[in-house]
């Protein structure tokens, strides 16, 4: 131990024994490792890892562990005492486990899993594993599309887990022994939310789709947020993750609609956990984990309609209790004055996403600029003096007129603040673009990624506007997102030359100061593929790669959606009305908030 911590920096995240951790002493017939292809502070502080990790830890003859993508004076340490990589409770190796199982959370920590499988010594393809390696699993969002990793995973689990994956560890145990092949045969028939893919005939000329099979792979949606696992513990690290507090799931999926927003539809439907639950459980984290901040999280927090009653008998035990409340993810038009009593008045984040009224509305954000003023004014008025605004640009039918908008809302934030005076401190003002990535499972899904040329030109613009104005402006690199448009588009025609960018020395690509896009372009030349083809604007009558998976939400919902995008109309919040995505189909009708939605 007095090695490896001579060896690497931050040696905690690779020695284990947080606080909170299950007993791995118990008789064990199954072993599951669940790896993050992402550092340790960024993988600690996913709340579904957390849930998939306890709940397995408690089935009868299961042990889950963990790994994280290490960093490279790690890798050297390894290399030097002729070790792999291995998990952190026991030190054992990822080789000997029955299942290793990937949470992916985002396309570009792709490159990772083949770093981690490579410092294991598993070979990367199914093919080149056979019977003599641990069942190669992937889960998270990035499964609704897996096809750019087809070749390099045994089955891939699509939503969420908590009730199938005792079961299919259970029937695992039971077909102990048996060949790999017949195991994956038996999840594919017998589990709709499992995709084996060497079990699927698609076939592809070049990047286009040609055939897929009729049958569909189905999302799991767990029903009650009330009655489904939840762990009321949380493991406490040694060192400080990105996310170092308490953290409590208040509901699943979003109302809202957002027409670019991927999570908003395969999260589907809002599902809430009561207000007497969430306090319960609350109370529970915050005393076992001794932390003094706790954050509610959801795709749109302020949109909980137990949050009321809820701070009712939160903000008097977090007063009591030194205990600070973050509320992440709130919209413009949720935030309310309440919400940060008792807390110091730190800085506030908010998406505006559009510059102007037309285009908020083609994209549905459906908030107004009196919304955004409202509210900020009353934040003012608070005592908040820091704001930063997220806005995408390259968004379908976007003009000039949208980008001077974004910095027409910065410059009236500056004004607005003077005019409150509420505060002696100077405001604190910044603005991020992102450049608009057309995800599956959208109604932009259809649309062509934004050209270079394009994108230069309107960052140009802002960038000079911004100075002028002494506002702080940050952007996305453009290399960057026109991968993960690649990578969250493609289909299995990119699979050879993504292990191929991972061999050149592609890996932590999440990571601005690590990127190397030029690795992925020499792939994608090397193999002859057109990625100009893959991020380019699509008919909606075409096969698209990910067209086998169901997630709850029509086709012809997402078509109906695009239309009304390119007609400026919005569509309401679920809460008000049934829009008819489709998801009676899986027994859930027209939703009032809470699991009174939930209707066969």
């Amino acid at each position: 131990m007095t090695q490896l911590f001579n060896a690497v920096q931050k040696p905690h995240q690779y020695t284990g024994g947080e606080y909170g951790l299950p007993d791995f002493n118990k008789k064990c017939d199954v072993r599951f490792c669940i790896c993050v292809p992402d550092s340790y502070e960024v993988g600690m502080s996913n709340l579904g890892i957390r849930i998939l990790y306890y709940l397995l830890n408690q089935q009868d003859g299961v042990v889950c562990e963990r790994c994280f993508a290490p960093w490279e004076d790690y890798v050297e340490y390894l290399n030097s005492r002729g070790e792999k990589l291995c998990s952190l409770e026991t030190r054992t190796s990822l080789a000997q486990f029955d299942f290793v199982g990937f949470s992916l959370q985002y396309e570009m920590c792709y490159s990772n899993v083949f770093y981690m499988l490579n410092l294991a010594g598993i070979p990367l393809t199914c093919e080149e594993r056979g019977e003599n390696f641990p069942l190669i699993v992937a889960g998270g969002p990035c499964a609704v599309n897996m096809e750019p990793m087809y070749k390099y995973f045994d089955m891939i689990f699509v939503g969420e887990g908590e009730s199938p994956w005792p079961r299919i560890l259970e029937d695992y145990k039971k077909m102990k022994g048996v060949r790999k092949s017949e195991f994956l045969r038996y999840v594919s028939e017998n589990y709709s939310c499992i995709y084996v893919p060497s079990l699927w005939n698609i076939e592809y000329e070049g990047d286009v789709v040609k055939s897929m099979p009729d049958r569909k792979v189905v999302r799991n949606i767990e029903k009650d947020l009330n009655t489904v696992f939840t762990p009321d513990k949380q493991w406490v690290p040694g060192l400080e993750i990105v996310h170092d507090r308490a953290v409590l799931e208040l509901f699943r999926g979003c109302a809202n609609g957002c027409r670019f927003c991927q999570a908003g539809i395969i999260y589907r439907p809002v599902r809430e956990r009561s207000a007497e639950k969430s306090f319960e459980l609350c109370k529970k984290l915050l005393e076992f984990t001794g932390y003094n901040e706790l954050s509610l999280n959801s795709l749109s927090t302020g949109d909980y309609s137990g949050l009321d009653c809820l701070l009712k008998q939160l903000l008097p035990y977090a007063q009591q209790n030194n205990v600070k409340l973050n509320l992440p993810s709130l919209r413009l038009d949720t935030f309310r004055g309440g919400f940060s009593v008792g807390n110091r008045k730190s800085s506030l984040t908010f998406a505006p996403e559009a510059g102007t009224q037309r285009l908020r509305d083609v994209i549905n954000k459906n908030i107004t600029e009196d919304n955004i003023m409202s509210t900020l004014e009353e934040a003012f008025r608070q005592g908040y003096s820091s704001v930063k605004l997220y806005f995408m640009i390259g968004l379908p039918t976007e003009t000039a007129e949208d980008i001077e908008g974004i910095y027409n809302i910065a410059r009236q934030v500056k004004s607005l603040y003077s005019r409150t005076k509420m505060s002696k401190k100077p405001l604190r003002i910044s603005v991020s673009c992102s450049t608009f990535i057309p995800k599956p499972f959208t109604p932009f899904q259809w649309e062509a990624f934004d050209s270079r040329e394009n994108v230069s030109d309107k960052l140009d613009y802002l960038r000079e506007k911004f100075r002028s104005q002494g506002i702080a402006f940050a952007y996305n690199d453009y290399d960057c997102s026109l991968m993960e448009a690649v990578l969250a588009r493609g289909g299995r025609s990119i699979a050879d030359a993504m292990a191929e960018a991972f061999r050149k020395g592609a890996r932590f690509d999440a990571w601005s100061e690590y990127f190397k896009g030029q690795l992925y372009f020499d792939a994608f030349d090397k193999l002859g593929i057109d990625i100009s083809k893959i991020v380019g604007a699509k008919d909606v009558d075409e096969l698209l790669p990910w067209d086998f998976v169901d997630v709850g939400v029509d086709k012809s919902f997402l078509v109906r959606e695009r239309n009304k995008a390119y007609l400026q109309q919005t569509t309401p919040s679920c809460t008000v009305q049934c829009n008819a995505c489709g998801l009676h189909k899986m027994g859930f009708c027209k939703s009032t908030h809470g699991n009174a939605g939930w209707q066969k």
